[in-house]
């Protein structure tokens, strides 16, 4: 979690939100050394790969540099498991969940621009400008291989987005703990404007990082949920509340967040909604067993629907 992790809770953003002062960072030291050894480890399991990026190197995208980490090899036809972290989250958060997977898959993880080791991005940018970044960052690690993209929070929000528009390559989705597709209605219906102190406060900063806040200046509106056809989809929604701190309006941004996950089924006609009873929001850091198993089940399913 992060200080502000109730916030997270609300907007899915990780860490965007800063100065709430509601619950604390994870330390990331291990994940960092977790990181390092898996970049380390996967010069000796990529030798199928050798044309794509192997290692943790940065490339040139738009004539900005963007980290970007990949680990394992994939047996031929089984798709290239993409990770996307939450905002305010580097790659370095899902190092741990990445080695475990990596075992058995092709897994690549990456910093978007304006988070982790990446370049800040160079003016404001929007759904279809960071899907752009995701696009070039895919033709380096998978080339023409399918692709299965799992994201968490508002990662998990640009996978969702960006997987309709790329049906010629995305085969499948993981969204644990995803961010609304209706975030800014849902909080602006959940804490009244009347409203002080901390829900006061939680509100108009989530707002704030939604119209393109730092880091990553991205604008993340409202909208329908469009459809990415037949691909087999999971979304896992926390099962621990945890938004003690603003008690009158918890139970209603529960109950929203809830109905959020909801309304990403809409996504794919083969989606499945699942609670990870014992999480938080970072359900790939309390629970990563069932991130772990629901990913390897969707790319197992994407593979054999090829």
């Amino acid at each position: 979690m992060i200080r502000s992790a109730r916030v997270s809770a609300v907007i899915a953003l990780s860490c965007a939100v800063a100065g709430v002062g509601l619950v604390g960072c994870e330390d990331s030291s291990k994940a960092e050394s977790e990181a390092s050894a898996t970049a380390s480890a996967a010069g000796s399991k990529q030798a199928g790969d050798q044309a794509l990026l192997t290692g943790t190197k940065k490339i040139e995208v738009g004539g900005r540099l963007v980290n970007v980490s990949c680990s394992g090899t994939s047996a031929d036809g089984r798709p290239v498991i993409m990770l996307v972290v939450g905002g305010g989250d580097g790659l370095e958060k899902m190092a741990g969940l990445q080695k475990t997977l990596s075992e058995k898959n092709r897994v690549c993880s990456y910093d978007r621009l304006g988070e982790g080791a990446s370049d800040k991005p160079d003016g404001p940018q929007t759904l279809k400008s960071t899907g752009k970044v995701l696009t070039a960052v895919l033709d380096r690690v998978a080339g023409d291989a399918p692709v299965v993209l799992a994201g968490h929070s508002l990662g998990g929000l640009i996978a969702a987005r960006y997987a309709p528009d790329h049906q010629d390559r995305i085969k499948g989705l993981v969204l644990m703990d995803a961010t609304s597709p209706t975030q800014t209605a849902d909080l602006n219906e959940g804490i009244p404007e009347s409203a002080t102190g901390p829900a006061a406060e939680l509100r108009d900063q989530t707002l704030a990082i939604l119209r393109g806040g730092e880091p990553e200046k991205l604008t993340v509106p409202d909208g329908k949920v469009r459809s990415a056809g037949d691909i087999p989809v999971e979304v896992i929604h926390h099962g621990k509340q945890y938004l003690a701190e603003v008690p009158d309006y918890g139970p209603g941004l529960e109950r929203a967040w809830t109905n959020g996950q909801r309304k990403w089924l809409a996504v794919s006609s083969r989606s499945k909604l699942s609670p990870a009873k014992n999480s938080a929001h970072y359900i790939y850091v309390d629970q990563p067993d069932v991130a772990v198993r629901a990913i390897e089940r969707v790319t197992s399913q994407a593979a054999d629907h090829a």
